[in-house]
C-alpha cells in the first residue's frame, strides 16, 4: 500500500533489485534507499514511487473484453506514455493505441482491491476504437488552470493512416464532467500518414495551443516533423518549422540506455517531441527526441499567423545540449524547464540562469516519458521501459513489479506548473 512520507536520496548509476510481487500493480511500497555510488555529479532530490506495475490492467466492465485482452496478451504492448494530476489529486495516464487491443487510450487511475487499475476517461464510450469522433490514440495532453483537460488525439491506430476527423484536439471540463470542444486537425496541417502528433502546451492568457508533430518517417526518408499552432478564438491551425533543422531528428543519431544501444537495428528517427511554455508565455521550448539540443522561439511570432515562415525559421534559438536526449518536458512557474533524461535515467532542469542541471536520477527510471507537476511542489513523472516494450521484449521480466512506475520528486516550495504563474 502507499505509505506517506516515504522518500529516498538519490545517487547516479545505482542498481536496486526488487523481489517479484504477484498481481498487475501496486500503490507505492517502501524500497531501500539507493546506495551511494561514484558519479560525476551529486543528486540529493528526494523521490518516491507513487504507483507501479509489472504490466497494465484495466477496470473492465465487459468480461469478454477482459478475456480477449488477457488471452491475446494485448497488455504486452500497453505502454503508459504520459501522467498528470488534476487539482483534486487524481492521476491520469495516456496509453496510445500504437498496437491493436488497447482497451482505452485516455485513463484515470482507480484503486480496486489494493491495486491501481486504469479506468477509461471520460468513459468507455468516449474511448471506442474505430470511431473518429471518439478518442482513438491519445499521447500528449494537458490539464490547465481552469480544470480542463486538453487531449491531443493522434488518430492513428496500430500504425494505420488516420481516418478523416480522427486526429483532433478534444477539450473536457473536469469540474462539470462534460465535453467542451472537439476540433479536427486537418490533413494539410498534420498528414494522416506521416504525422505523429506528440505533445502540447496551453496558453489561455493569449488563447493559443502549441503542438509538436514528431513526424513518422521511414528508414530511407526524413521524418516530416514540425510545430502546430492552434488559435482558440478562430479555431484555426497553422503549421510552422516543417522539416526545419530544429524540429528534425539529428542525422545518424544513436543513443544508449544503461550502456545498451537502443533500437540498434532500426535507429529511432523522431523529431520534435518535448515541448514547454515559459511562465510568462513568451517563449516556447522544444526538443527532438532523436537529438540532444534544446531550442526556443518567441511565441509572439507564432501567435501572428501573418508572420512569414522565413522569419519564424530565422528566429529559432539553439540553447545548447542537454547532454541527453529527451522525451517529455514541462516548465514551472519560476522560470525553469524540466525535461526527461533518457540516457541518464531521470529528470534534468534548464534553469532560468540558462544552465542544464541533472535533478534526479536512478537506474530504475528506464525511459522516463512524461513529466508534470502536482499542486504541492512536486514533479510527477513516469518510466515505462519503452525501448524494451517497443523493441526486444525478450529482455522484459513480466513478473517484475517495477516495469512501469509513476514517480514523485519534490522540486521546492511554491513550485508549480507554468499554468499557475502569476
Amino acid at each position: 500500500m502507499k505509505l506517506p512520507g516515504t522518500t529516498f536520496l538519490l545517487a547516479a548509476a545505482v542498481t536496486v533489485s526488487a523481489a517479484s510481487l504477484p498481481g498487475s500493480g501496486h500503490a507505492a511500497d517502501i524500497l531501500p534507499a539507493a546506495p551511494a555510488a561514484p558519479s560525476a555529479y551529486t543528486l540529493t532530490a528526494p523521490f518516491e514511487m507513487v504507483y507501479h506495475w509489472n504490466r497494465l490492467d484495466w477496470n473492465f466492465n465487459d468480461p469478454a473484453m477482459k478475456q480477449e485482452f488477457e488471452s491475446k496478451q494485448y497488455w504486452k504492448t500497453a505502454i503508459p506514455a504520459g501522467v498528470k494530476v488534476d487539482s483534486q489529486g487524481r492521476y491520469y495516464v495516456s496509453v496510445p493505441r500504437w498496437y491493436p487491443g488497447i482497451p482505452a487510450s485516455m485513463n484515470r487511475i482507480v484503486m480496486k482491491e489494493g491495486k491501481p487499475l486504469l479506468e477509461p476517461f471520460p468513459s468507455w464510450e468516449m474511448n471506442r476504437a474505430g470511431d473518429p469522433d471518439k478518442l482513438q490514440s491519445v499521447l500528449g495532453y494537458e490539464i490547465d488552470e481552469q480544470n480542463r483537460i486538453w487531449m491531443l488525439d493522434q488518430g492513428h491506430i496500430a500504425s494505420q493512416p488516420s481516418q478523416p476527423g480522427s486526429q483532433k484536439l478534444v477539450v473536457w471540463d473536469l469540474t462539470e464532467n462534460r465535453l467542451i470542444d472537439s476540433v479536427p486537425i486537418p490533413e494539410h496541417i498534420a498528414s494522416y500518414t506521416t504525422s505523429f502528433l506528440n505533445d502540447l502546451v496551453v496558453d489561455n492568457r493569449n488563447g493559443f495551443v502549441y503542438i509538436t508533430d514528431s513526424g513518422n518517417g521511414s528508414k530511407d526518408s526524413p521524418v516530416a516533423a514540425g510545430l502546430v499552432v492552434y488559435d482558440m478564438k478562430t479555431k484555426s491551425f497553422r503549421r510552422v518549422l516543417h522539416q526545419h533543422y530544429s524540429t528534425q531528428d539529428f542525422p545518424g543519431f544513436r543513443f544508449s540506455i544503461m550502456g545498451k544501444p537502443v533500437f540498434q537495428d532500426r535507429p529511432m528517427k523522431t523529431g520534435a517531441d518535448g515541448i514547454a511554455l515559459s511562465a510568462d508565455r513568451r517563449t516556447l521550448y522544444y526538443s527532438p527526441l532523436s537529438a540532444r539540443n534544446l531550442y526556443a522561439i518567441d511565441t509572439a511570432l507564432l501567435r501572428d499567423f501573418a508572420t512569414p515562415m522565413e522569419k519564424i525559421e530565422q528566429s529559432v534559438t539553439a540553447l545548447g545540449s542537454k547532454g541527453t536526449n529527451t522525451d517529455g518536458m514541462h516548465a514551472d512557474n519560476q522560470g525553469n524547464v524540466w525535461y526527461t533524461m533518457l540516457e541518464d535515467q531521470g529528470i534534468g532542469r534548464y534553469s532560468r540562469e540558462g544552465k542544464f542541471q541533472p535533478f534526479v536520477s536512478d537506474d530504475r527510471m528506464l525511459w522516463v516519458d512524461g513529466v508534470a507537476f502536482d499542486q504541492k511542489g512536486s514533479l510527477i513523472f513516469n518510466s515505462n521501459r519503452l525501448h524494451e516494450l517497443r523493441g526486444n521484449q525478450e529482455t522484459v521480466d513480466w513478473t517484475h513489479p517495477y516495469n512501469l512506475v509513476i514517480w514523485k520528486a519534490y522540486a521546492g516550495p511554491g513550485v508549480k506548473s507554468y499554468l499557475y504563474a502569476e
